[in-house]
Parts: structure tokens; C-alpha cells; sequence
């Protein structure tokens, strides 16, 4: 696969559905177009829940197509011709396509929720991306906690299984909070209230994800 290394590609992946993929996807399309760049968000899950959420905009500051096909990597270098920065909302438990976005991504950013089921889905995607990092070594990942609900041992307590994946975790959790579901009804994104704990947390998370690039 032929690629323009200019374009950053961001995939977010877990096998296990209900994660917050797509709400990881929506907000780091918006927080990278916000920083100036030109963003795709490819919808690679056949539930389409970032296209609909797109559907809902009433002004649109990064584009949103759909495609899940596991001939992503062969397209995606014609597809983002005209981007700086790609993002692609994975589906769940979809291996052929899930091998695709992998092999598509620069960085592989699993979001999990502070559970154990949640730690032990994650080896799955883990085990598929150190697949494909035998034919495509470059391709980084990394390990996001979602949802940590506040004042709680729980995230802390996940962190510590999960340095046993032997996979960086990132140091920005994001947490559970009313104003992602509220901002998402009406296509919007938790930038609406830029001074909101929910919006530093997507800047604080995105800028560490660029980091890792």
C-alpha cells in the first residue's frame, strides 16, 4: 500500500461493541479540524452511527463518509487525497474489516470502559493488530480509558490490568458525562461549551494521541 506520509490516519477498534468508539471518532475529527487541519471521518461500521450523527449537522467543519468495506486499505490513499488527517470509526466484532482498518492506520486507539470484560476484549483487538504489525511494523497503538465515572477506584484499578497487555495507556481518560450524549442528539459536539470538563478532555486527548505520531 502506497502511502503519502503526510496523512495521518487515527482508527479507533475494539471488538467489543459499546465502547464509545464512535463518540471517540466524532470528537477527534472535531478537536483535529478545530486545530486547523483538513479531516475525514471514514464510518467503517455498518451501524452507520457516525453518518447519521453527521446527518444532523447544521454546519459541517470536517466531512463524514461511509464505508465499510474490507478493501478500506486498498482505497483509502484516494479517498484522502484531499486530507490532512484521516479518522475511521471502526466496527465491532467485523475481523476482515477490522484487519483492513488496521493495516489502514497509523495509530490504532482502542477505547475501552473501566471493567474487566472490557480489559479482556481488548487482548482480541490487540492480538489483530500485532498481526498485522508482522507486514506493516510502523503501525503504533494505544489503549484510551472511556467513560470513568469520577471519585471512583474502578479506573485506577483497570489501569493495573491493563499495563498486562503490554500496550501504552494513555494518560488522558475521558470521563462519563451527560454533555457528549446531549451535544450528539442535535450533530453537534462537546466543543459547543468550550470551557466544559468534557471539551478539555477531548483536547488534552487528542493532543496525546498527535503525540504518539
Amino acid at each position: 500500500m502506497h502511502r503519502n506520509t503526510m496523512l495521518m490516519i487515527y482508527a479507533f477498534l475494539n471488538q467489543k461493541g459499546g465502547v464509545g468508539k464512535t463518540t471517540l471518532s466524532i470528537h477527534t475529527a472535531a478537536e483535529l479540524s478545530r486545530k486547523g487541519r483538513r479531516v475525514l471521518l471514514i464510518d467503517a461500521d455498518p451501524q452507520g452511527s457516525s453518518l447519521s450523527w453527521s446527518n444532523c449537522r447544521e454546519t459541517a467543519t470536517f466531512s463524514v463518509v461511509g464505508m465499510a468495506k474490507a478493501t478500506l486499505h486498498q482505497e483509502i490513499e484516494q479517498i484522502a487525497a484531499d486530507y490532512d488527517d484521516v479518522v475511521i470509526d471502526g466496527p465491532p466484532r467485523l475481523a476482515e474489516l477490522a484487519k483492513s482498518i488496521i493495516v489502514s492506520a497509523d495509530l490504532v486507539v482502542i477505547p475501552i470502559q473501566p471493567s474487566p470484560l472490557d480489559v479482556w476484549e481488548a487482548a482480541k483487538t490487540i492480538d489483530l493488530i500485532r498481526e498485522a504489525q508482522i507486514y506493516r511494523p510502523s503501525i503504533r497503538c494505544c489503549l484510551v480509558i472511556n467513560r470513568r465515572i469520577a471519585m471512583t477506584a474502578i479506573g485506577r484499578d483497570v489501569r493495573d490490568a491493563l499495563d498486562e497487555l503490554g500496550v501504552p495507556v494513555l494518560k488522558s481518560d475521558i470521563g462519563q458525562r451527560v454533555l457528549f450524549a446531549e451535544s450528539a442528539i442535535t450533530g453537534e459536539t462537546v466543543h459547543v461549551q468550550k470551557r466544559s470538563k468534557a471539551a478539555k478532555e477531548v483536547t488534552k486527548f487528542v493532543n496525546e494521541i498527535r503525540r504518539i505520531l
